[in-house]
């Protein structure tokens, strides 16, 4: 037929689409959990035993959406030797809205100036904590699609996780994760194997517009992300299945198929929840369980059961939590590092989990793994799907730079500064009032940032907002610090300068940009 291409020259799939770069980003500042729960006047251990959390970190004034996202971007380039105009896709999934209009993305455009690279698709995706699954996905199947150019996709998750004084303050957080996404990935996203639930719900949601706070139905929250659990899980399962009998593999799908498990983790507490859901998943889908040795042993007075009546069924609950106990400490316990220790970072939180695992493992340890990811945000939208590591482990591989990148993840949360809940509670105030306001120049200070930090400078009348970022540590010219023996670079040069635009009220020496034409 005219127009007609033969089967055998159609393009391959690209091979091995997936993660192939990630970049970890939170304040440099946190308040202990445990100082929290004094002066909050709770019982002891409520915040760091019920929710399962040690410290929280947050922002003052001077962060705000834009500046976490480029300062995750502006570091993941750097350390990887990449210039801008190596990215043909940025996608960014928040639901830290500051601006109805204006994305995200379209201020973090401002870093490839230099590079005079503007033919970069994308926007920024909003569903509560699961627009950064939705922008992975999108990244992927672009690179996957007919429309790739060869260029990498750049995929950015960042919130500020913010509540009203009360119960719920105690699981906020903030941060950002910034993945680069190719063919030839250390992490591979398994093709075909997505569990997705979408529902209408109001477990959580932010109908003020000139507020930060949500609007939270706490059972019902949890009741959603279980019951989304229950269903991405069976529908995963369903997926593998299918895939295995077409290969003439005969197996049951079980959680030993997963060496690692990372989930969304609103607080650690729940994470740990839904590893045991997930066995109780597992012993309802066998058709004849062990239950007098193994992980089911004990637990046959709960074969009959529906699941959908046990999402506070606190025997159901205590019977699973006991008999994955174990599971948990292998395959799901070193995900919650950033979450126990920074709080719930929204979109972030679930890469942020799998960031955790890959900074505490070895490349040898990790080579040939599958780690199941379950990603929620509520309203509601949700997945369970995985990704395979690489088998290549040797130096110098894309694995063994993936874990060399993410090495210093626990000195870093170690390096933070810790506050006071007094100080902590004047900054909640100070955002409360301030984050919509015009003609506003921040009051945070600016010298206890990181390096390399970008931050808010001022609001100016017209609510355009201006940036700039804190020198580095190593406050060279770019190319001279640049790791070309790490270098991911295949399609061009790295950047050579820093963007810059007309001066603001930064400090002296910093590097600005804004958000807005002046």
């Amino acid at each position: 037929m005219p127009g007609s291409t033969p089967d055998s020259c159609l393009p391959q799939w690209p091979k091995d689409v997936g993660i192939m770069a990630l970049e970890v980003y939170f304040p440099s500042q946190f308040v202990d959990q445990t100082e929290l729960e004094e002066f909050d006047g709770v019982s002891s251990g409520k915040y760091t035993i019920g929710l399962g959390q040690a410290r929280m970190g947050f922002c003052s004034d001077r962060e705000d959406i834009n500046s976490l996202c480029l300062t995750v971007v502006q570091r993941l380039m750097e350390r990887n030797g990449l210039g801008f105009d190596s990215i043909g896709r940025l996608e960014v999934g928040t639901e830290t809205i500051i601006d109805k209009s204006k994305s995200v993305k379209t201020v973090l455009m401002q870093l490839f100036e230099d590079s005079g690279n503007t033919d970069v698709e994308g926007v920024d995706t909003t569903n509560a904590c699961y627009g950064g699954t939705a922008a992975l996905f999108n990244a992927v199947n672009w690179v996957e699609s007919s429309s790739w150019d060869g260029r990498y996709a750049l995929v950015v998750a960042g919130d500020i996780a913010v509540y009203a004084s009360g119960s719920a303050r105690p699981t906020g957080g903030a941060g950002a994760v910034a993945m680069l996404v190719g063919p030839n990935a250390p992490l591979a996203l398994d093709r075909g194997l997505r569990g997705t639930h979408m529902k209408h719900a109001y477990d959580f949601y932010k109908p003020d517009m000139v507020s930060e706070y949500p609007v939270v139905d706490g059972k019902q929250s949890i009741e959603c992300y279980l019951s989304a659990l229950d269903r991405c899980y069976a529908v995963y399962r369903n997926k593998i299945h299918a895939q295995w009998q077409r290969a003439g593999v005969e197996k049951s799908f079980s959680l030993d198929d997963f060496r690692f498990l990372a989930f969304h983790s609103p607080y650690c507490k729940l994470v740990q929840k839904s590893l045991a859901r997930l066995m109780l998943n597992d012993f309802l889908a066998c058709p004849t369980p062990n239950t007098q040795t193994g992980p089911f042993a004990g637990l046959e007075a709960f074969r009959d059961i529906k699941p959908e009546e046990t999402y506070f069924d606190r025997d159901v609950e205590k019977a699973f939590m006991k008999a994955s106990a174990e599971i948990f400490e292998k395959k799901t316990k070193s995900s919650l590092l950033i979450s126990n220790q920074n709080g719930n970072m929204y979109t972030p939180s679930v890469y942020g989990c799998l960031a955790s695992v890959i900074a505490q493992y070895t490349p040898e340890q990790l080579a040939g793994q599958r780690v199941g990811l379950f990603s929620y945000g509520s309203g509601l939208a949700a997945t369970l799907y995985s990704v395979s590591v690489t088998q290549d482990h040797t130096p110098g591989s894309p694995l063994d730079k993936l874990v060399s990148s993410l090495c210093d993840l626990k000195a870093r949360l170690d390096s933070r500064r810790k506050v006071s809940p007094v100080v902590f509670s004047e900054n909640m105030k100070l955002r409360e009032e301030t984050h919509h306001l015009a003609s506003y120049v921040p009051q945070g200070s600016v010298e206890e940032l990181f390096p390399g930090t970008w931050y808010l400078t001022r609001v100016d009348d017209k609510h355009r907002r201006e940036y700039a970022r804190c020198a580095n540590m190593d406050d060279f010219p770019l190319e001279a610090r640049q790791r070309n023996s790490n270098s991911m670079e295949h399609f061009a040069a790295p950047a050579t300068k820093m963007p810059c635009t007309p001066a603001s009220t930064a400090v002296p020496g910093d590097l600005v940009i804004t958000n807005g034409d002046h």
